[in-house]
């Protein structure tokens, strides 16, 4: 029982890959099995269950879910945590190292999007499409703006800050001074990626805007993909 609890501390440690002292190296050997970013990705904005994982991540199998989660939990970038308000929950949540992984998401979202072979019409998650915003938008024309833009998609809800980096935290939409609502992610990534105005959106797509529309408006011009250069 002891050789079998060295081997498995073994695989753990940085080396188990590629046996290289490369930090990104080590980084692959944490986060580059199939799913383990996506899951990071997921838990970037606020904790999350197991069930609430699986849904935003439709491709993933329940085995698969429990051994990422295992091994993401082992290697120190989430824990577990307890909800007891409003109703008792288990949940997963990042720690303060996995938090420190954004750039690392968002980086490889804006070299990624250069390609010819990226296609945004792709299903994506709510939070996806909200590490999205944090990613594109253009921090200088945020400056100029203030408040704060709620977003409802599907059963999730999202407050962003108009500030700094443009945080955005899971939570209640009901003091944000507007709110898009859409049924799913995608179209109001179109809006948002295609510079529609408002009027043309709501007409367009399955997407709602209530509150400040002349904040809306602002918001929505912020953000815009990087040009093609492959």
């Amino acid at each position: 029982m002891k050789l079998q609890k060295e081997t498995n501390a073994d695989k753990a440690t940085h080396g188990r890959w590629y046996d290289d002292a490369c930090g990104t190296a080590f980084g692959l050997e944490l986060l580059g099995e199939r799913w383990s970013l996506l899951i990071v990705r997921e838990l970037m904005l606020g904790p999350r269950r197991f069930s609430d994982l699986r849904s935003a991540l439709p491709g993933i199998s329940a085995k698969v879910l429990t051994e990422r989660l295992a091994t993401l939990e082992s290697a120190g970038v989430l824990q577990r945590a307890h909800l007891t308000d409003p109703v008792p929950a288990k949940l997963y949540e990042l720690t303060e190292w996995g938090h420190a992984a954004e750039p690392v998401i968002q980086e490889l979202g804006r070299w990624a999007a250069r390609s010819t072979m990226h296609n945004p019409t792709l299903p994506l998650s709510p939070a996806a499409f909200m590490m999205s915003l944090r990613t594109m938008v253009d921090r200088q024309k945020l400056e100029k703006l203030s408040g704060s833009v709620g977003f409802e998609i599907g059963q999730a809800s999202f407050v962003a800050r108009l500030e700094g980096d443009l945080p955005i935290r899971r939570g209640a939409t009901r003091k944000c001074d507007t709110i898009f609502r859409a049924p799913a992610a995608s179209p109001l990534a179109g809006m948002f990626y295609r510079d529609l105005p408002l009027d043309t959106a709501e007409a367009e797509l399955s997407v709602a805007v209530e509150g400040d529309r002349e904040l809306a408006g602002r918001f929505t011009a912020l953000f815009s993909l990087p040009p093609k250069i492959a």
